[in-house]
């Protein structure tokens, strides 16, 4: 009878990261787009502010990579997620499906994976949609100024 409960639970529920296949790994990004905006990190402090200055692959309304399998041709710096990456990336949004699920926590309400509905991260205003600016019209120097607190706020319950 156990483990019929445990067929019923979603695959998050009862599996670590590194006992998920690459179906399931890749399922639990949600879409947010957050990771793939420009970060700043105080060197003194170690602390990350997150900029409004999206990766030049970034669609900035779909909040998806416009060349995903070929993204480090363009930018070879792109960091491909892993487990070991979920456990020391500081930078990590609050609501990241990796990060909750490594955290031993359920996933929101409006992930896709609960809601059904692949909108609905943007419906609630977790995601960067329409709120970046390409990283190619902004100098380096200049990132300070888009200096950003939504993707903090969007760790509080929302539903």
């Amino acid at each position: 009878m156990g483990d019929r409960a445990e067929e019923q639970q979603p695959f998050w529920k009862t599996k670590r990261l590194d006992e998920m296949d690459a179906r399931e790994w890749e399922s639990l990004c949600d879409g947010c787009g957050l990771c793939c905006l420009n970060k700043l990190e105080d060197w003194e402090t170690g602390e990350v502010a997150f900029t409004s200055v999206a990766c030049r692959l970034l669609d900035g309304h779909s909040c998806q990579c416009s060349d995903y399998e070929d993204r480090w041709k363009t930018v070879p710096e792109c960091i491909q997620l892993d487990v070991a990456g979920v456990r020391e990336i500081p930078w990590l949004p609050p609501t990241c499906a990796y990060r909750l699920v490594h955290e031993g926590h359920d996933l929101y309400w409006w992930h896709y994976l609960v809601s059904g509905d692949r909108e609905t991260v943007h419906q609630v205003g977790i995601s960067a949609r329409d709120r970046t600016v390409s990283e190619m019209e902004v100098p380096v120097e200049d990132y300070e100024d888009y200096i950003i607190e939504w993707p903090v706020l969007t760790g509080e319950k929302t539903g």
